[in-house]
């Protein structure tokens, strides 16, 4: 049917009818699949690369 989308700072899917989606004055998307993924990027502008829970960190650690 649909396609989940993905969380902008940790990289799990987002299911459908959860969730935030924020929309930039650009027209540019993000999605959060929780209120800790949105306070760790807009409130703190945290690297999604540092933290050991993202998916985003595993990817980086691998190389």
């Amino acid at each position: 049917m649909y396609a989940a989308k993905k969380c902008t700072f940790c990289g799990k899917d987002v299911r459908l009818g959860t969730g935030i989606m924020r929309v930039r004055n650009d027209g540019s998307t993000q999605y959060y699949c929780s209120s800790k993924c949105r306070k760790n990027a807009l409130n703190l502008g945290r690297d999604s690369r540092k933290y050991k829970w993202t998916v985003f960190y595993k990817k980086a650690a691998r190389t």
